[in-house]
């Protein structure tokens, strides 16, 4: 909800507000407050074990649907 234009201090008419009336910017913080750790540049082990499985569901799953597909045709 806007409040009323008629109560609000040094709000002119048509919606300006005077020079001087306005608070100052507010401070801008850029950057880091502490150093970030250095990152690990190699991929961890249970990263690797996931793709294996993933891998090795994939391949069971491929083995299954052309086993089902073998046995439909012959």
């Amino acid at each position: 909800m806007d409040p009323d234009p008629h109560r609000v201090p040094d709000l002119e008419p048509g919606g300006g507000v005077r020079p001087g009336s306005t608070p100052p910017d507010t401070a801008q913080t850029s950057g880091l407050s502490a150093p970030e750790p250095r990152t690990r540049r190699h991929f961890p082990p249970t990263g690797i074990a996931v793709i294996a499985a993933v891998v090795v569901l994939v391949a069971v799953f491929v083995a299954v649907a052309v086993a089902l597909i073998w046995m439909i045709v012959s």
